[in-house]
């Protein structure tokens, strides 16, 4: 059977038992187990394959399945869980920084720091046009990206937010050229467009196959010289699942290992600093088009 079809067939069966079997069946405990040995025998066996660039595919994603799997409990309810719990957050600052709101001038100012070292110079990325990647009401697009960019497009999954954020950039609406309301999972950047891809405080809403995915799909939404940024929660150690609002947590070695993954090169990483010791971290990363990657 060829290698995808074996992966979906496999993948069908499991999600089978994920939902069914394991409810009449079998102990969860056990459940996973189980599982957690089929995915290691099914990962030895594809790693004695001849690598050609199609099973070399299906085994990057079958390592990264693998790993998430055992944080999520299913990809579906993962993502309704989420859509779910932002339907109940309001559409203001407070509601974007999760009534953090005394670290936003904080987080700002770090941000611009942070982003002004890869742009305006040779080499660096231009100023002409940055895609805010889960953009809530725009309040990155408003005080990091605006003033730098001549034009911004705003991305999120929420219709209220993108809705909210044409009265939250009065003034400067003219420069926003578009709103996407699509989850990160289903949009794909215009090719070779934008300066800078910022992503903040939204990987951890998708699986590692799907950020895996998008990364790749920033990458060819990148001009030459252009910059993907991430900033986002990073856990100590491990991937922590965040049952409230259905995020994932991971620590830097896992972000990075998905960077490198997807052909993007990180020119830099930076903790934000300034925020409270009981703060998880949070770390910003600026990464780029491999020059070998076609």
């Amino acid at each position: 059977m060829d290698g995808k079809g074996a992966h979906l067939a496999f993948k069908s069966r499991w999600r089978k038992t994920d939902e069914e079997l394991c409810r009449h069946s079998m102990s969860f405990i056990l459940h996973k187990a189980i599982r957690s040995d089929f995915f290691q025998s099914y990962l030895y066996l594809l790693e004695r394959l001849p690598l050609d660039c199609k099973r070399l595919q299906i085994l990057r994603k079958v390592k990264l399945y693998a790993l998430t799997s055992e944080v999520i409990n299913g990809e579906m309810q993962f993502y309704a869980r989420a859509k779910h719990f932002y339907r109940e957050v309001p559409a203001t600052e407070e509601g974007m920084m999760g009534d953090y709101i005394e670290l936003s001038s904080t987080d700002i100012e770090s941000s611009r720091e942070f982003l002004r070292k890869f742009i305006g110079g040779p080499g660096k990325a231009g100023t002409e046009h940055a895609l805010d990647c889960g953009s809530g009401i725009g309040r990155v697009t408003k005080h990091v990206l605006l003033p730098v960019f001549k034009s911004v497009e705003l991305v999120d999954m929420m219709e209220n937010f993108l809705a909210e954020a044409q009265n939250y950039l009065q003034g400067k609406k003219d420069r926003v050229k578009m709103y996407y309301c699509y989850s990160l999972q289903e949009f794909t950047p215009a090719p070779q467009k934008y300066d800078v891809i910022w992503i903040q405080w939204v990987s951890g809403y998708l699986t590692d196959k799907d950020l895996l995915e998008f990364l790749i799909r920033c990458q060819n939404g990148l001009k030459d010289n252009g910059v993907v940024i991430l900033k986002d929660n990073v856990a100590r150690e491990g991937c922590i699942l965040d049952p409230l609002d259905s995020s994932v947590i991971r620590d830097l070695s896992i972000l990075r290992s998905l960077v490198e993954k997807s052909g993007l090169t990180i020119l830099q990483q930076e903790r934000q600093e300034g925020f409270p010791e009981q703060c998880v971290p949070v770390w910003m990363l600026a990464m780029q088009k491999n020059p070998g990657v076609p």
